[in-house]
């Protein structure tokens, strides 16, 4: 029998995030859209995303309608670089999905495994739930959390399957720029090893979806073994239809994962095909991703401000991408006890935060650290916020709770 690790971070929301009044800045999607939201993105006063109400609802598309495929293709293309088609991508439930429809495809006993850390757990946790061997990649705050080759060169075997990345990554928010992210590719075709980019949260960079100078998805890269998956959840708020993908330009590899998928899948909603479809098309996508790229940009500040006014006990690398924050609370230079002050925190104010240790460290790794997911409503943040200051300060401040310092580090 396969034997899995309790999936920490999954635990945990499960558990607090339906405490009555939460303020929930432990999401990480960005703010969930309407359906007359999202029409009124395409400028249509008529038909709200154009559902069609005469259609029988039987199977769809065994990999997904070709529309869909056909868009999602497109978010995976580079036209300076390589274009994949409808050909090279399969549908799925959510990138959960896409992930473990991924590993349990292409790993298994005898293989090794190098995965990026931290990232989501289900990305090292599946890998040795079916016999592989797993290195973590550490990646480092003082280095902007952005990965070493040289260290990855170090972690790679002779019996290495898949290097795994996160990009952007999660919890971190930290995106690895474009050279970086050829040179993970050429060592990874230097030793025929596929490459697996989970780019959930892409593109939802700061600085634009659409900038120019942005890193690109993985499968644009000089290496047709690379497998990026994505899905409609983090970047375009449509958490609630659970579609997401797989690409590759690899035909080995999408015919092995298609196999695979027919014992898990037989089609995804024709209805949340059809939405995430409209939501990818044009002029649709860019008004969502605009409005997305706002929202995690401003709420951004917000938390900014926060760091900055406690900088004496907070430190943080500040996100480039996504809507997530990986932020470490120190107290008379040691950390505190991150499961234990979120839970008090929770408790005494309604906040809810994922503790940094629990859920992405295995409770000895990243003390003190807590994630944020900042693109929520902003009056949700705000109103978290202030209720998160009047808390530090009343409890580390006035050193009336040492007992949440973590002495243990």
């Amino acid at each position: 029998m396969v034997q899995l690790r309790k999936f920490e971070v999954e635990q945990w929301m499960d558990t607090y995030e339906t405490t009555p009044n939460v303020l929930n800045v432990a999401e990480t999607c960005c703010s969930s859209i309407s359906i007359d939201e999202l029409s009124r993105l395409s400028g249509d006063k008529h038909d709200p995303a154009h559902i069609p109400t005469d259609r029988r609802l039987t199977y769809g598309s065994i990999r997904g309608s070709s529309a869909l495929r056909q868009s999602v293709a497109h978010l995976c293309s580079d036209t300076s670089r390589h274009c994949l088609t409808e050909d090279n991508v399969i549908i799925t439930q959510g990138a959960i999905n896409a992930n473990f429809l991924v590993l349990y495809s292409l790993v298994g006993p005898g293989d090794h495994v190098v995965c990026a850390y931290p990232t989501y757990q289900q990305l090292y946790s599946v890998p040795v739930s079916l016999g592989a061997d797993v290195s973590l990649w550490v990646l480092r705050s003082d280095a902007g959390y952005l990965p070493g080759i040289d260290d990855l060169r170090s972690l790679i075997r002779a019996n290495t399957k898949m290097i795994i990345i996160n990009n952007p990554n999660n919890p971190t928010g930290a995106v690895i720029p474009t050279k970086l992210l050829e040179q993970i590719a050429a060592l990874a075709q230097e030793r025929d090893i596929i490459l697996m980019s989970d780019e959930v949260y892409r593109p939802l960079f700061h600085n634009g979806h659409d900038n120019p100078n942005s890193t690109p998805p993985a499968t644009a890269l000089d290496y047709e073994k690379i497998i990026v998956t994505g899905s409609m959840s983090k970047a375009f708020a449509l958490a609630g239809i659970r579609i997401g993908w797989i690409a590759s330009r690899d035909r080995d590899i999408m015919e092995t994962l298609a196999t695979a998928r027919d014992y898990t899948t037989i089609s995804v909603s024709q209805l949340d095909d059809h939405i995430a479809g409209y939501a990818l098309s044009s002029p649709v996508r860019d008004r969502l991703l605009e409005r997305n790229v706002a929202l995690a940009a401003n709420n951004l500040s917000l938390l900014k401000h926060f760091v900055d006014t406690h900088n004496d006990i907070c430190q943080w690398t500040r996100p480039s991408a996504g809507t997530t924050a990986f932020i470490q609370f120190r107290v008379n230079g040691r950390p505190v006890d991150d499961v234990a002050f979120c839970k008090d925190l929770l408790k005494k104010t309604r906040v809810l935060l994922c503790p940094g240790s629990l859920c992405f460290g295995g409770g000895k790794d990243f003390l003190g650290f807590v994630r944020v997911g900042y693109a929520c409503d902003t009056a949700v943040l705000q109103e978290a916020l202030v209720k998160l200051d009047g808390y530090v300060r009343d409890t580390w401040y006035t050193g009336k709770d040492t007992k949440l310092v973590n002495n243990d580090e």
